[in-house]
């Protein structure tokens, strides 16, 4: 789920950083340009900068104040790999399946045709556009109302290309998108089990 990612970069560090001690300014320089929600194609999702391994030249250019070095450092990085079972809560559910989150991703996607078989949705009394599924095992409905936490499993972990443009009532665009299954024994709310 986490993996240590290394990464060489070339950054710009500003005037008034130099003051700093060199291994803070880049580090507080990396974080600024790295975390708060950044995903990486084919890596994941930028969690912390965990060490920097080396910092080279600090040159400085013909009219910038700036020096700029050469910095090779490891992230923690955010990727399930297909096949983890994972633990989050339910954010949105509707007739096309749920909508789970971590606290710190979101974009999680149980689409129908992976929820528990037989399943079904009954309209939300609480939320307005929203379902509740149920899960129908030996004449008994189990709720899929958001209460518990979902255990789910990974089916695919995909970076979708950045639209040139995006229709004005269209979702924000995702980054990385996480595809999971409840359609196995001990998946669905842990309550279940």
């Amino acid at each position: 789920m986490f993996y240590l990612s290394l990464i060489e970069h070339t950054l710009r560090l500003p005037p008034q950083l130099l003051g700093l001690p060199l291994n803070v300014a880049i580090k507080g320089e990396l974080e600024s340009l790295f975390l708060d929600k950044k995903v990486i194609a084919n890596l994941g999702l930028c969690i912390s900068v965990y060490d920097i391994r080396s910092i080279d030249g600090g040159f400085v250019f013909p009219g910038d104040g700036g020096s700029t070095y050469t910095v090779e450092f490891r992230l923690v990085m955010f990727r399930p790999f297909v096949g983890e079972i994972i633990t989050a809560k339910l954010k949105e559910s509707d007739s096309n399946g749920l909508r789970l989150t971590l606290g710190f991703f979101d974009d999680i996607y149980i689409p129908v045709h992976l929820m528990p078989n037989p399943s079904h949705s009954e309209p939300d009394p609480e939320k307005k556009n929203q379902v509740i599924w149920m899960w129908d095992y030996q004449e008994q409905k189990f709720p899929i109302d958001g209460i518990d936490e979902i255990r789910f499993q990974v089916q695919s972990v995909t970076y979708p290309p950045i639209p040139v443009e995006q229709p004005k009532e269209s979702k924000p665009f995702a980054p990385m998108v996480i595809m999971g299954s409840l359609d196995y024994d001990g998946l669905g709310p842990v309550s279940w089990w």
